[in-house]
């Protein structure tokens, strides 16, 4: 029998401290000569200005599988393309394909990678958009360096933000009344008194996510929300101001595109040359302010996150796939309308083929967030993902499956406007999916 003086009580067991570890990658993605741009909508590569680069980081997270998250200076990965990056990204750091996020940059003079699409394109036109080959290859160089990437140990992790001076605008100008559009204010802008017109919604801030080991900056991560072109069209490759900017941090650095959209420079850029190394140098400055701003944190608990949904394509008549195969049946129709359709082709096929034909994804640490989305998502989207988190510093990447296209507001549709014409192929009402799924993603 035990006597009172035999009893003891167990403290409770301290649950153990997370630990993390972190990878870096980087790869060459340039295409060759000849190879085309922006899915057709530019002309060609006829020069190299400077590389094309992939660069991420794989993240090690105790007794959890990697999570890679991967920025590519291309235009956009279309629905299938999107899901063979991630399946060959996720073989070579051992992971699951729901755990890795492959981001598009978004420059212009950079390819496209959409193999639906290539397989769609008619006869005698299969040059039109970027050959598979060629992706393929640059696929698997990006799972090879994610392969041999050397996981260091994490002590602590940063997170800032700065406010970027005069770069983002509103693409969209509206009527006085806000219920019409009536002037698009595109990456550049000239010889329109609309030009100037009020920077209208952004989110001014740039934010960054820092991995350390001690005192040794081991990777930064940066997110910012505007269409990243000063100039573009003429045949050259190049990553344009944010690839610049993005050279001159020392270190190893990653560059995201938030949910832009319907964000450009148009206000503080008219597309002469020289706005090019101007806009780098107040995104590099945005950079350095945002690390200086970074509060330390010594919770190494990550959380990723997923979230299964359906965009709905966009009805009419207009977007039906009887309408898609006019266009590509045609002898005489224009190179970029047959490049366009065999695009807006994959997407519908996609469409019909599953119930659940996207994902959004977060990686959730201590007090903080790092959403990723679908498509040119409008920057509703992105301010949505961080009211979802209040107290949080949220960051946004959109670029991920191109399939959709631009993801506007419902409002948008009915108020007109490029981002919600043709190149928009999802149903207005997505935008309750999106809202109600980024809730979900961060409840």
């Amino acid at each position: 029998m035990l006597t009172r003086r035999h009893l003891f009580y167990a403290a409770p067991a301290l649950a153990a401290k997370a630990t993390l570890r972190v990878a870096t990658f980087e790869a060459d993605v340039t295409p060759p000569p000849g190879a085309p741009l922006c899915y057709s909508l530019v002309v060609p590569t006829a020069s190299i200005e400077s590389p094309l680069l992939a660069r991420g980081i794989v993240l090690y997270p105790d007794t959890q599988k990697p999570i890679v998250l991967c920025a590519l200076d291309w235009l956009g990965l279309g629905s299938a393309s999107y899901d063979a990056w991630r399946a060959s990204l996720a073989r070579a750091a051992g992971t699951t394909p729901d755990r890795v996020a492959v981001q598009t940059v978004h420059q212009h003079d950079a390819p496209g990678d959409d193999r639906a699409a290539a397989a769609a394109l008619p006869a005698g036109r299969t040059h039109l958009l970027t050959d598979v080959d060629f992706c393929v290859a640059a696929q698997q160089r990006v799972a090879a360096a994610v392969r041999v990437a050397k996981p260091q140990p994490v002590t602590h992790w940063g997170a800032g933000s700065a406010p970027v001076e005069r770069i983002a605008s509103s693409r969209r100008i509206l009527s006085p009344d806000g219920q019409t559009f009536v002037f698009q204010r595109f990456t550049a802008c000239r010889q329109s008194p609309y030009c100037d017109a009020p920077v209208g919604l952004i989110d001014p801030l740039l934010k960054t996510f820092s991995f350390y080991n001690g005192t040794q900056r081991l990777a930064s991560l940066h997110y910012y929300a505007v269409h990243p072109m000063s100039y573009y069209g003429k045949g050259i490759v190049n990553p344009d101001f944010v690839g610049i900017a993005r050279a001159s941090m020392p270190g190893f650095h990653v560059y995201f595109t938030g949910a832009a959209g319907n964000i450009g420079a148009g206000k503080y850029n008219d597309g002469a040359p020289a706005n090019r190394a101007a806009l780098a140098a107040r995104l590099a400055a945005a950079m350095r302010a945002s690390i200086d701003s970074e509060q330390r944190h010594d919770n190494l608990r990550a959380d990723w996150r997923t979230t299964s949904l359906n965009l709905p394509h966009r009805p009419g008549a207009d977007f039906s796939q009887s309408a898609i195969m006019r266009v590509l049946d045609d002898p005489k129709a224009a190179d970029k309308d047959v490049a366009s359709a065999a695009r807006y082709l994959a997407w519908w096929r996609r469409c019909q083929a599953t119930r659940q034909n996207t994902q959004l994804q977060a990686l959730v640490l201590d007090g903080a967030a790092l959403a990723h989305l679908p498509g040119e998502s409008f920057v509703e989207y992105q301010l949505a993902a961080q009211a979802a988190r209040p107290g949080d510093l949220v960051a946004t990447a959109a670029y991920g499956d191109y399939g959709p296209m631009y993801i506007g507001t419902k409002a948008a549709y009915a108020e007109g406007g490029y981002e919600t014409s043709a190149v928009s192929r999802i149903h207005p009402d997505s935008e309750d999916v999106l809202r109600s799924s980024l809730k979900i993603l961060f409840r």
